[in-house]
């Protein structure tokens, strides 16, 4: 059992490493190939795909997170974050934008944790709903 634990954390951390080199544009990978891993990823993390996950409220991935173990709640928290930022600047979505905030801001509450990359983030994000 401790072996699973650690390997779901290991897989989240993976796809929050992925989805910041993506976000800072320092994937060495082609787009093909960055959306295989990034499809990889999502069906290994959360076992449904973007458009699944996306379509579902911040609460309700919020409530899916809550249902896993309590120590796991900061890394899928940040991963969330990332991950509706990164789709956020390639699409342009509003709910995509809301989301990144809400689930950076979970992140931040639950670690305890100043991060400045992250509160410039949520800032950008807020400038550019506006």
């Amino acid at each position: 059992m401790i072996h699973d634990k650690d390997y779901i954390l290991r897989i989240v951390k993976q796809f929050s490493e992925f989805l910041t080199k993506r976000i800072l544009d320092e994937s060495e990978e082609t787009i093909s190939e960055q959306q295989r891993i990034f499809d990889t990823n999502m069906n290994d993390t959360f076992k449904m795909s973007f458009n699944e996950l996306s379509s579902k409220s911040a609460e309700e991935i919020t409530q899916l997170i809550h249902e896993k173990e309590s120590n796991h709640h900061i890394p899928y928290f940040e991963l969330l974050g990332h991950l509706f930022y990164a789709k956020a600047k390639e699409t342009d979505n509003k709910d995509f934008s809301e989301k990144a905030i809400v689930f950076y801001q979970l992140y931040l509450q639950t670690s305890g944790i100043f991060s400045l990359p992250i509160v410039n983030r949520i800032n950008e994000i807020k400038k550019a709903l506006e």
